[in-house]
Order: C-alpha cells, then structure tokens, then sequence
C-alpha cells in the first residue's frame, strides 16, 4: 500500500449528494475526491427518477392521445415499437449523466474522480484501489438499493425491482407488483398504459399510505377506471415460478387467492447502502434499518466523518440528497454548524394525476396536538380543470383552527407537482390561508386551486364568480 495525494475532503459515492458535497467544496477552495465503484450519478439520474419519468411521460402520451375523454375507456394498447422507448430513455441518461455530472466535475480543477472501492481503515483513513489516503474529512454519500421482504420462495422464484423493470426488453402481458406505494403506483400506471395487465398487492389498508386518505381513495378510483386492480390488507403466503409465469398466494380479509402473472416486480421501498466499505472499522454507528445514524449537522459518531444522502434514511429523494451533501460538505470543512432541516419538504408522486403534498396531513397535525381545520376542494371547482377536460382530483388544506397557519397542503392534480410549490413556502414562512385567498393567483392556471381551497374555509365557492373572493 502506498500513501498518495492530499484531500481536503473525500465523498464515498458518486451521485447527487456526493457531487452537491464536492461542487461545495470546491467552491470553498478545498481540494476534493469523488469515489465511486460503479457508475457516476447515483440512482436518480441512472436507474431511478429520469429514466421513471420519462417512461411515464411516453405512457401518458401515448394513453391521453389513444383516449382524450378518459371516462370508462380501456387501456391504451402497447407502443408499436417498446424497445426505441427504452432506447430513448437510454439516450437521456447518457446524456444528463455526462452533462451533469462528469462533465461538471471537469469544471472545477480542485475536484478528482477515483475509480473504485473504497474501504475506510479506520479514524481517517480511506484504501481504495490499494492505496490508502488520509483526507481531514470524509463525506459517504453512499445511496440506497430496492429493498425486498422476506417471503417464502421470493428470492429462489427471483423477480423484478424498480431498476430492472425500467429495463424491459419486452413488455409482458400482465404483472403482479407487491407494494402500494408512490413507486408501486407510478409502475402500475405505467405498464397498464402500455396494455400490461396489471394488479398491485398492498399489506397495508390503503395505498399511498403517506397521503391523505382522501386522495388515496381518489386515486384507486382512477387507476381501477384505467383496469389496474388494486388490493389492499394483503397477506402474502408465498410465492412460487411455475409454467412461464408467477403464482403469489394470497389471503384478504380472509379469502384466500392465487394471483397469476407473467411477470413479478416488487415495489417496498428502498434500504441504505450501508454494508462491506468498513463502517465498523470507521467508527460510524449504523441505525435499526441499516442507515447511518447522524446529528443534525450530519455528523457520524467518528466525528470526522459527515453523511448524506439515502445512506442516511428517509426521506430518499434526490433534492434532499443535494442539499444534504452541500450542507454536509460546508460542516465538515469550515465547523459552521448549519442544521440539517427539512422544514416544508414537499414530495410528488409521478401517476396521473399526480399527488404533491407538504407539511402534515390532517392526522399527523393531530398527533401533534396542533388543533386543526381543513377544507376539501374537488378540482370540478377550478376552471382551469374544466377547460381542460379534466377534473380528476381534489385538494385538500390543513390550518390551524385559531391562527389560520397553513401547516398541510395535499394535491391530487394533473399539475399537482407545480402547484405544490406555493404552499411550500406559505408553510414555511408561516403565510395563513388568508394570505393565500387574498393572493392574486392568474385564471385559468391550476395553482388558483390554493386559493378556492383557501376561500373553501369559509364561504361555498360554488356560490362565487370567476375570479370572485
């Protein structure tokens, strides 16, 4: 082994938080190391967000172009030719990974790319490649990886994850997903768009779990429109390959079923990457579900050590990755001390229509002792749905019943993804739902949704002109 070049600070992982952690640095004036063993860009711009989104977008043009009126009509038939999609979402990723990542890196001279698996030694030190550095601080920015549960002959009958899915060289003719949250339900849509029969298994008693219950409701409404079917309060028994297919025994509510399918893609989430770089030997404490136990200035129990990103747990979406990995990176070269706070963090589900949702749902307020009222607005009320011809959704907002505070905003909306941002900052800057009914908000955009279901509070908004307060 030999000791080689000097590093401010070192990133254990190649995607956004490392690449955020490195780009901060190197604005700081501080000589960086990118390492990474795979393939840079980490899961979103590879195998998770962008090529998902852009399969999606094609499913979605291809069904609203089949079908422009949606009510009580079948899927859309299968692409005429599925591998030049597949190829097409190949061609972006290439693109955006050499665009964003490797050729960003080449920007900042103080910023090196190594190639391989690093292994901490323990304190500082680092082995990758069989040469060991010695940086003043680490960052691990290691991500996730689909996670499965254990079932009875899931592993020896194999199956799909959300990567491999994205991957498909050919299309099957129907396909089990176990699990019914956002990745589950953006799948179902996708491949049922695509003339895939497709049903969704979900041990819980709703899906979209995370979300209002209303909008949950809302959503398997319009996916069951669209022939996905849906079942909820499922007991898995096992799982077997048999014949060219899948047969997943099944009980609900006590009936029992086998569930056949050519294909099986299991959707339950994701698990820190935690295991086989030496985190023992590092010093760094691992929590109950694999993930890196940090404070809130993202600092490991080896307090040289900082990290960010999925390694860190939940919530695994790529812009908290970023801010994360810049945060971190701050921290750990200058002592600052900023505090990690996801404060108003919004997320979005990609199905259509989209869920978008920010602050506490209805119940979260509650266990919060905050004492709440709320208001439900279905989108038949917001013209620019009716000019669209299309009034699937509703919103739905969560106030504090003395001040008014907007503390929840939960939006199921073909646009809800871009309205979702308003209410962002109204809970975090503390705005009331009378700050958002006395708002100007332009006609005929989806985001005068907020201000209906603002003005829903008090007054019937069916009672009012367009554009009346």
């Amino acid at each position: 082994m030999s000791q080689s070049t000097h590093y401010n600070l070192m990133m254990i992982g190649g995607g956004s938080a490392a690449f955020a952690a490195a780009i901060k640095a190197a604005e700081l004036g501080a000589s960086v190391a990118i390492v990474e063993k795979g393939t840079i860009g980490g899961t979103c711009v590879n195998i998770g967000c962008v090529p998902s989104k852009t399969l999606i977008k094609a499913a979605e043009l291809c069904y609203h172009a089949a079908y422009p009126q949606f009510e009580g009509l079948p899927a859309c038939p299968p692409p005429s030719d599925w591998q030049r999609v597949v190829q097409q979402k190949v061609e972006l990723v290439t693109a955006l990974r050499q665009g964003k990542y490797i050729d960003v890196a080449a920007v900042y001279p103080t910023i090196t790319i190594l190639k391989g698996d690093a292994t901490l030694l323990g304190r500082r030190q680092v082995r990758v490649n069989g040469t060991v550095y010695q940086p003043e601080k680490i960052v691990i920015a290691t991500g996730s990886s689909p996670w499965a549960p254990t079932i009875p002959g899931l592993q020896e009958a194999s199956f799909l994850n959300s990567e491999q899915a994205l991957g498909l060289e050919a299309l099957p003719s129907s396909l089990i997903i176990i699990g019914g949250g956002s990745i589950g339900l953006e799948f179902a849509q996708l491949f049922a768009r695509f003339g895939v029969q497709v049903m969704v298994l979900e041990s819980g008693p709703q899906v979209a779990m995370a979300e209002e219950p209303e909008i949950g409701e809302a959503l398997v409404r319009y996916l069951e429109d669209e022939k996905v079917r849906i079942c909820t309060n499922v007991r898995i028994a096992r799982v077997e390959r048999r014949e060219g297919g899948y047969l997943v025994h099944t009980e609900s509510n006590g009936k029992p079923e086998v569930c056949r399918a050519e294909r099986l893609l299991v959707a339950t989430g994701r698990r820190p990457n935690t295991t086989g770089f030496g985190l023992d030997a590092g010093g760094v404490r691992l929590g109950p579900r694999g993930e890196i136990v940090v404070n809130e200035h993202l600092q490991t129990s080896n307090l040289d050590i900082y990290a960010a990103g999925d390694c860190v747990g939940d919530p695994m979406y790529v812009y908290v990755a970023a801010y994360a990995g810049g945060l971190a990176a701050e921290n750990a070269l200058t002592g600052v001390g900023k505090v990690y706070d996801l404060t108003a963090l919004p997320h979005v589900t990609f199905t259509d229509p989209q869920i978008a949702s920010v602050g506490f749902t209805e119940q979260q307020a509650k266990t919060k002792d905050l004492r709440v009222k709320t208001s439900v607005l279905p989108l038949h009320h917001v013209p620019r749905a009716l000019a669209a011809r299309n009034t699937k959704g509703l919103i739905k907002l969560v106030a504090e019943e003395d001040t008014g505070r907007l503390v929840g905003a939960h939006v199921l909306a073909a646009e809800a993804g871009e309205v979702i941002q308003e209410a962002t900052l109204a809970i975090r800057f503390g705005l009331t739902v009378q700050d958002l009914a006395q708002t100007f908000h332009p006609y005929l955009t989806m985001v005068e949704g907020l201000k209906l279901a603002a003005l829903t509070f008090k007054k019937d908004v069916s009672r009012l002109s367009c554009c009346a307060a």
